[in-house]
C-alpha cells in the first residue's frame, strides 16, 4: 500500500500565559481589522505575533503575501501548514523586542505596515523600539489593552496621560478606532481590548531633540505628584522652566506638546545635548 503524501496533522495549540498569549476569535472583529488596515499591491505588511493565525490568514488572502514575526516556536509548524496553500509567509521566530525593522524594510524596498495583536506584557516596550526606527514604518495597527491605547492617545490634563502619551504623540498621530470585549479571545483577558492605528508625523522631530525630550518628559513624570519645579530639579532649574513660559508650579500632566518643546528647547541651550 502506497503511503499517504499529505503532511501529519498538527496539534492545537495552547495559549502560553509566559508569552501573553490570547487568541483572537471573532470573525466580524477580525474583517474589520482587515478593513482598517486596508493593504494595497505593492505594501510591505509585517504582522507582530500572528499566533494561531486569525489576522494572518485574510491578510494573506487580501494581500497576497506577508512578513510575521512569531516568538512561540511551537506555532510555526502551525502556521507554515495552515498558510502554505493561500500565499508566501515570510516567517522570522524571533523576539520581536531584537528585530531590526529597518533591515526588514531595506530587504523588502519600501517602508512597513506594521500590525498585530500584541501581548500586553510587551506594548509598552515594543512601542518605544518601534518609534526608535519609526523611518522604517509607513503606519501601524495594534490590539492593544484599552488601557495602554488609553495612555497613548490621551489628551493632556488626562488622568492616564503620561510619558507615552508625550513620546508617541511626538511623532505620530494616533486614532483609537474601536474597542474588542474580552470575549472576542481564546482564553478570554480580564480586560478589555482596543484597535489603534499610529500614522508617522510628516516631519519628524531630530533625533537630538528628541533624545532631550525622552530626558525632559521621564524626569517630570517620575514623581507625577510633585510640581515641574520639584520634579525636575538636576534637569532643568526654574530660570529655564520660566524662560519656558511654563509654570513651575503646574504638573506635568497637563503640559502641552508645545510646552514640553519650549522646556527642551531650554534644556538644550542649558546642556548643550
Amino acid at each position: 500500500m502506497q503511503e499517504s503524501s499529505k503532511p501529519a496533522p498538527i496539534q492545537p495549540h495552547q495559549a502560553r500565559k509566559r508569552f501573553g498569549q490570547n487568541f483572537l476569535k471573532d470573525a466580524g472583529i477580525i474583517q474589520g481589522i482587515v478593513s482598517a488596515i486596508d493593504p494595497q499591491p505593492g505594501e510591505h505588511v509585517v504582522e507582530i505575533g500572528p499566533g494561531q493565525g486569525a489576522l494572518t490568514l485574510p491578510l494573506l488572502k487580501r494581500h497576497g503575501s506577508l512578513t510575521a514575526i512569531e516568538l512561540d516556536r511551537d506555532l510555526i509548524p502551525l502556521l507554515q501548514q495552515t498558510c502554505a496553500p493561500i500565499g508566501p509567509l515570510n516567517l522570522i521566530q524571533a523576539d520581536v523586542l531584537n528585530v531590526d525593522f529597518r533591515a526588514i524594510a531595506q530587504a523588502q524596498g519600501g517602508k512597513l505596515r506594521v500590525v498585530g495583536n500584541l501581548p500586553y506584557n510587551i506594548s509598552t516596550p515594543l512601542m518605544f523600539h518601534l518609534i526608535e526606527q519609526i523611518d522604517a514604518v509607513a503606519d501601524m495597527h495594534f490590539m492593544l489593552q484599552k488601557e495602554v491605547v488609553d495612555r497613548m492617545a490621551s489628551p493632556p490634563g488626562g488622568r492616564v496621560y503620561g510619558r507615552l502619551s508625550v513620546m508617541l504623540q511626538a511623532q505620530c498621530e494616533i486614532t483609537h478606532l474601536f474597542d474588542v470585549a474580552p470575549t472576542c479571545f481564546v482564553p478570554a483577558p480580564k480586560v478589555w481590548s482596543a484597535i489603534v492605528r499610529l500614522k508617522p508625523l510628516d516631519s519628524q522631530p531630530d533625533p537630538k531633540l528628541l533624545n532631550a525630550l525622552d530626558k525632559v518628559v521621564r524626569a517630570a513624570f517620575s514623581a507625577r505628584r510633585k510640581t515641574l519645579s520639584n520634579a525636575l530639579k538636576g534637569t532643568l532649574e526654574l530660570p529655564q522652566i520660566h524662560a519656558a513660559g511654563v509654570n513651575p508650579g503646574a504638573r506635568a500632566e497637563t503640559l502641552s506638546q508645545t510646552q514640553f518643546q519650549a522646556l527642551v528647547m531650554q534644556f538644550l541651550a542649558l546642556h548643550g545635548a
